[in-house]
């Protein structure tokens, strides 16, 4: 059965903050990269939206290669689904950008099942995998992964499987979190299945984006009810020019 722990995760000293945030703004250039080549490959009737240059080469020194790609399977995923959207006649359009470089780029970062580790208890800690020239420069071993604190309860310490983690910086909080799908046996399940918590993230284009205790996620978009508003407010101004 999948469910999902969230939780803060806290650099233990300003280099490996300054360490982290590197990690996740490479994250994010390396995901505007894949993007930018895939939109203009979209754009291009000859060239499939699928054939992208090798990014392990520019990007693996910081983000080691199982990071560089997850990052480009992330963003697969997100093609794939906007061209099922498509298909539906319900895609509102293309995969977008996580920020730019002249206004900030969002922090966040996707790695792989076996390339981080949770461990819980009195001092809870997870453990990352960086890449191999932000070892050498912040003085972390051949075999050493970064250490960041972990504060939070979440319900499912114990399970059989943990997924891809989304670690990513929250503005409005001003804290690192992160995201932990993982599978367990129904059999420790620690609340009954009736019982979700859920996460709610208020905002313009998408109205509501929310995320439960038990994994599931859901999205609301706003755009369709922003043209109709729009269409609505040109046919009132209209039609108060015709009566003047």
């Amino acid at each position: 059965m999948k469910r999902a722990n969230t939780f803060d995760v806290i650099p233990q000293s300003d280099e490996d903050e300054e360490l982290l945030r590197r990690m996740l703004d490479a994250s994010a250039a390396l995901w505007n990269e894949i993007n930018y080549e895939r939109r203009e490959n979209y754009a291009n009737p000859d060239v499939s939206v699928w054939d992208i240059s090798e990014y392990r080469g520019r990007y693996g020194g910081v983000l080691g290669a199982s990071t560089v790609q997850q990052i480009e399977r992330k963003n697969r995923e997100a093609w794939n689904s906007f061209f099922a959207l498509k298909k539906k006649g319900e895609a509102n359009g293309k995969p977008g950008y996580w920020g730019n470089e002249r206004e900030g780029r969002d922090l966040r970062t996707y790695i792989r099942n076996t390339s981080y580790s949770v461990q819980w208890g009195e001092y809870s800690r997870l453990e990352i995998h960086v890449g191999q020239d932000l070892k050498d420069e912040y003085g972390l071993g051949y075999c050493e992964r970064l250490r960041l604190e972990v504060r939070g309860d979440p319900n499912w310490k114990e399970y059989e499987k943990q997924g891809r983690l989304e670690l990513f910086y929250d503005e409005q909080a001003q804290t690192f979190r992160a995201f932990q799908p993982v599978t367990i046996d129904n059999s420790r399940l620690a609340q009954p299945l009736d019982s979700e918590e859920s996460a709610l993230d208020i905002g313009a284009n998408n109205l509501v984006a929310c995320t439960t205790t038990t994994g599931k996620q859901y999205l609301y978009e706003g755009r369709d009810l922003f043209e109709r508003f729009r269409e609505t407010t040109r046919e009132i101004a209209l039609g108060r020019r015709t009566r003047q």
